[in-house]
């Protein structure tokens, strides 16, 4: 199966500088609750994708999850992982470099 994730440039460079303070990182969709529908970007050994989880690719090298139902529901779309001005209101790591990553589908533009 093709990878559904990508990242812009911006984004890997955020994600460079994350690895190299943090260690191997890990990506979860969110589903939309408390932190919108923001991607968190997480080290890998604090949420391992879990046996309802769908790997949908590496960003940066970092493995990308998303819930299987969700994902079903969404219509298993491909996501472009960009960043944007201004720290996350989530566990995210990216909130301390004040900026946080945002996911797109390539219909939207990108």
């Amino acid at each position: 199966m093709a990878d559904r994730v990508r990242a812009t440039e911006e984004a890997l460079e955020v994600i460079e500088r994350l690895r190299a303070a943090h260690g191997p990182l890990v990506f979860h969709q969110s589903g939309g609750c408390c932190d919108g529908t923001a991607p968190m970007c997480l080290r890998a050994d604090e949420l391992p994708g879990g046996p309802n989880d769908a790997c949908l690719g590496h960003v940066g090298g970092a493995p990308f999850f998303i819930d299987a139902d969700q994902d079903r529901r969404w219509g298993a779309p491909t996501f472009v992982i960009d960043v944007a001005a201004g720290a996350s209101e989530s566990f995210s790591l990216e909130a301390f470099e004040d900026v946080h990553f945002v996911t797109h589908t390539p219909s939207e533009g990108l």
